[in-house]
Formats: structure tokens, sequence, C-alpha cells
């Protein structure tokens, strides 16, 4: 599973009762609570500080061709707010894809056995590599796509590819399968500058490191690029492949919101696509307003969800895990 900008998950979970009068697009006298539980979704269009819920907002995007929901892995409210998206929009434009950045296009073929019927959810778990996640934040949306025979798109570039490609660079592509090859996009390292500083920051790249540093901290944007590139061009793929049909595309925050990532480069690559983003934020119990101001730019639509808990209070704890991590990584060799 890709977290990326792991200090936007690190935030106290603790009750949350602030509120602050804002238009809605029904009442003008509305007022816009913080969230009260996990579950709980506060949408809001930025540019007019309208508060929708979830079928104004289907509402608004029923012309869209690809409706881009950023989440913060494994967050209920992310989750449960694609789910009741994906429904409205179906209700009022049935020609649906649903894109996952949650499995991987190698695994095309073991997730459409599964919509077809051919295999069980746990087979399919185990085949299609899904993520641990999978039943607690995935299962509504796919059984839903799978009930209305929908088109569900494994979307992310493989794993083992993106790693390897962040440990040896962009060259390791050339040792990759003639058949895998033909399924990665071309281009695969298509950029924008924006992205790129949003990036290195992120990671605490220093400008002053040294040069083993460098071509690490390199490499590893390459392989974010390839996963953006990667999704990029599985929506276009699955648009051609069925007209007329509308996107729902999920994926982790880090590769959507402010308009980089996957949709910068969705941009570049169809620039006649009609594309909106919609991007969580976190509402901290501390203040009463909701911090919109801050992160108008994030998303066409922005959606206020209560912070997730800490996951470490002890420092070496923390460290003990990412070092398991980082060990569990580095034991695969990339061949």
């Amino acid at each position: 599973m890709n977290v990326f900008a792991p200090a936007l998950l690190i935030a106290t979970l603790s009750a949350l009762n602030g509120c602050t009068a804002m238009p809605s697009s029904k009442d003008p006298d509305a007022v816009l609570t913080a969230p009260q539980t996990q579950y709980d979704a506060r949408i809001i269009q930025p540019e007019n500080n309208t508060v929708l819920t979830p079928e104004q907002l289907a509402q608004k995007l029923i012309d869209t061709d690809v409706v881009i929901v950023g989440e913060y892995h494994g967050h209920h409210g992310s989750h449960l707010l694609q789910s009741r998206l994906q429904t409205t929009l179906f209700q009022q434009r049935p020609e649906q894809i649903l894109s996952m950045e949650q499995f991987n296009l190698d695994r095309q073929d073991q997730l459409n056995r599964y919509l077809e019927g051919e295999t069980g959810e746990t087979e399919m778990i185990e085949d299609a590599d899904a993520w641990d996640n999978y039943r607690a934040s995935y299962r509504p949306l796919v059984e839903f796509a799978r009930r209305h025979n929908l088109p569900v798109i494994a979307a992310n570039a493989p794993a083992d590819v993106v790693r390897c490609v962040g440990r040896k660079g962009p060259e390791y592509l050339e040792r990759v399968s003639d058949s895998l090859k033909q399924k990665l996009p071309s281009a695969p390292f298509m950029d924008t500058p924006a992205y790129r500083e949003k990036f290195m920051a992120a990671i605490g790249a220093s400008h002053q490191a040294d040069d083993t540093m460098s071509e690490r901290m390199e490499n590893t944007y390459k392989a974010q690029l390839l996963r953006d590139n990667t999704m990029a061009a599985r929506i276009l793929q699955a648009r051609a492949e069925h007209p007329g049909h509308q996107v729902l595309h999920l994926t982790g925050t880090f590769h959507s919101e402010d308009g980089l990532g996957t949709v910068a480069l969705l941009k570049q690559r169809a620039p006649e696509l009609s594309v909106a983003v919609i991007s969580p934020v976190f509402w901290p119990s501390d203040i009463n307003q909701p911090p919109l101001d801050s992160n108008r730019p994030k998303g066409d639509f922005v959606y206020f969800i209560q912070p997730l808990p800490e996951e470490f209070r002890d420092a070496e704890r923390e460290r003990e895990a990412m070092r398991a991590r980082f060990s569990r990584s580095t034991d695969r060799t990339c061949d």
C-alpha cells in the first residue's frame, strides 16, 4: 500500500464539535458542522463556499468525464464518501467505470475472473494481491460494480516494477518482459515541475544532499511518476474501450490533489477530457472554522474529515516499524 506524506496522516483523534455558517446550494443559512465521527465527510465547493450533499455533488458531476476522489488510505470517511458517490453517480449515469489505484494492472485478469464469477473473494484477494484493508475499505465499491456488471480497472503500475525502478532507476524498464512493457504507458516518466517540488518537499529531500542520496531520491521520484503515468494511461484506455462511460477513479490524495500527479498527466495526455478532483482535508479538533482557505487549491471540491489517530507515540517503536517495512522491501531482488 502506498501512503505518501505520512506527516499528513499523523493527527490526534478527538471529538470535533466546532461549526461555522456557510451557504448551501439549497439553504443559504445552512451551518457547516465539523465531522462528528470517522465516517463523516463534509463536502464544499471551494470556488463559492457551497456546502453539498453527495447527491448534490453528483448532480454537479453528471457531465464530467473523469471523477477522481482522493483518499487517505484506510480512512472510513473517505471510503464511505466514495461508495455513496459511486451510487449517486450511477443513478444518474449508469455508464460507469470504476478505476482503482488499489489494484495493479498485471492483476487485471485475476480481478476480472472474480467479477465474472469464476473465483471467490478470498481467491481474488490472494490472486489479485488486494490491499490488506480490501474488505474494510474497498469491498462495497467492487461489489457494487460487480452487481451492476461495471468494468473495474486495475490502474496502478505493477508493485515489483515500481519498487525496482525506485531502487535501480528508470533503466530497469528495459529488463521487464515485452508483454508487460506493452501494458505500461508510453512516456512512463512524463513529468510536471510543480509535482516534483511537492514530492521532494514531502519526502524531505534537500538540495544539499550528496550524490548518492540525490540519485536515490531521483529514482524514487521516477517510481512515483511511473505510478501516476500508468494510472492516467489506464483511465484513457478504459475510456477508449468503453466510449461515453464516466470514470470514477480512486487514489491516494497525493496522486491527485492540487491538480497534480495523475490529474496533471491525464490532462497532458488528453486535454479534451473534463476532469474533476475531490480531495480530503482534515478538520482538526482544536479549530472551530473549517480549514478551507489554505486548502482551496487542493480540488474542485474538498471534503472535511476527522484526522486519523496517531500511529505511534513511542519514537523508538516507530523507528522499529519503519526499519521492518524497509527490510521487507529490500529482501526482494530486482533481477
